[in-house]
C-alpha cells in the first residue's frame, strides 16, 4: 500500500509540474498567433490601394502657376472682382480682355450673375493667323458670337464638366469631357487653370478660342 501510495503522489506531483508548461506553450502560440494576426492587418492597410482623391475645389492645372501670387490678378484678387475686370489683372488674358473691350461686353459680362467664361489665353488667340483676327475684332457681330460662345449662364464645378453639354449665350452648344483635373472643351480646347473664382463666375482658363459653326 505505501509503494503505491508513493507512486501516485509521484505520478501527481509530475503532472503538476508539467502543466505550466503545457500553459505556457499555449500562452505562447496564441501569442504568436495574434501578432501574426495584427501583422497581417497592418500588411493589408499598408497595402490597400488608395483612394483617389476628389476634385479640388480650388483652381487646378499646369497655367495657375503663372497667375500672381498676391495683388488684383491673384487668385484672391480676382475673387473679389467680376468677371471681366478680373481678368484685365490677369496677364495671359490679355487679348481677350481687349476683344471683350472691343465687343462691347464689359458691362454685359461684369452684371451678370452666375456664370461660366472658358476664357482663352493669349496663346489661343496666337494660334489664330493674324488676318483672320484682325478680321475677326473688327467685325463687332462676328466677335460678340464668337466670345459669348464661351459664356454658359451657370457656374459650373468641375465634377460636371466630366460629360457635360451646356448651351451658351451665343445659342451655341458647348460640350467639355473628361474627369480629376484634365478636361477638354468642344474635343479640342485644354483647360490649362480652372476652377478660378471671380465676384459673379467661375473661370476655366483654355488653351484654344471656341469658334461656333457658322
Amino acid at each position: 500500500m505505501n509503494t503505491r501510495h508513493l507512486r501516485r503522489v509521484a505520478v501527481a506531483v509530475s503532472a503538476a509540474a508539467l502543466l505550466p508548461l503545457g500553459l505556457t506553450a499555449c500562452s505562447d502560440d496564441s501569442d504568436t498567433a495574434a501578432s501574426g494576426s495584427g501583422s497581417g492587418a497592418d500588411k493589408a492597410a499598408s497595402s490597400a490601394p488608395a483612394q483617389e482623391t476628389a476634385p479640388m475645389d480650388e483652381p487646378f492645372g499646369p497655367a495657375c502657376a503663372t497667375v500672381p501670387k498676391d495683388g488684383a490678378g491673384s487668385f484672391a484678387g480676382m475673387a473679389q472682382d467680376p468677371v471681366a475686370t478680373a481678368a484685365s489683372n490677369n496677364p495671359e488674358l490679355s487679348t481677350l480682355v481687349a476683344a471683350v473691350k472691343q465687343a462691347g461686353l464689359v458691362d454685359t459680362l461684369n452684371s451678370a450673375e452666375n456664370i461660366t467664361v472658358f476664357a482663352p489665353t493669349d496663346d489661343a488667340f496666337a494660334k489664330i493667323p493674324k488676318a483672320d483676327l484682325d478680321k475677326l475684332l473688327a467685325d463687332r457681330a462676328a466677335l460678340t458670337k464668337v466670345l459669348t460662345s464661351h459664356v454658359v449662364g451657370e457656374k459650373l464645378a468641375p465634377t460636371q464638366l466630366d460629360k457635360g453639354s451646356f448651351d451658351t449665350l451665343a445659342k451655341t452648344g458647348l460640350t467639355t469631357s473628361g474627369s480629376g483635373t484634365t478636361y477638354t472643351v468642344n474635343d479640342s480646347s485644354k483647360v490649362v487653370c480652372g476652377n478660378v473664382p471671380t465676384a459673379n463666375a467661375t473661370v476655366y482658363i483654355v488653351d484654344t478660342v471656341l469658334m461656333p459653326a457658322a
